[in-house]
């Protein structure tokens, strides 16, 4: 692991992230993070590789939909280790069934734009 990945700012983590630095400061206030964030002689928070991980999956989870409510129980239950295993796997389990029955009617609207896309290519060809 090189230095860069080791000992990051906070506007560093937000690029490799993708994520803005508000919302990196509002993921900590949230206590969002599996372990406290570090801070330098000087006060300024530091990153390491697994914090850029951790923030990866968690905005995957966000945008998935999962609320901040239940990503701060996961991440209560990770802090926790290996003995929240089970729980961590039912939380992830039935988020994953949202996220397939979101999937089922995105692709049921996708389905109907579809059919009236073709409707309308009908009409205008036999113009």
């Amino acid at each position: 692991m090189s230095a860069t990945t080791t000992d990051l700012s906070i506007s560093a983590l937000a690029e490799l992230s993708g994520v803005t630095i508000d919302t990196l400061r509002y993921y900590e206030r949230a206590n969002l993070f599996v372990r406290p964030v570090r801070r330098d002689e000087a006060g300024r928070r530091r990153y390491g590789e697994r914090d850029v991980i951790w923030v990866q999956f968690v905005t995957r989870l966000r945008a998935t939909g999962m609320g901040i409510t239940t990503i701060a129980e996961y991440t209560r239950l990770a802090r926790l280790g290996e003995s929240t295993n089970s729980a961590r796997l039912a939380l992830l389990e039935a988020h994953r069934e949202h996220v397939v029955e979101k999937l089922r009617e995105t692709q049921a609207s996708l389905d109907a734009i579809s059919y009236k896309i073709a409707e309308y290519q009908r009409k205008v060809a036999d113009l």
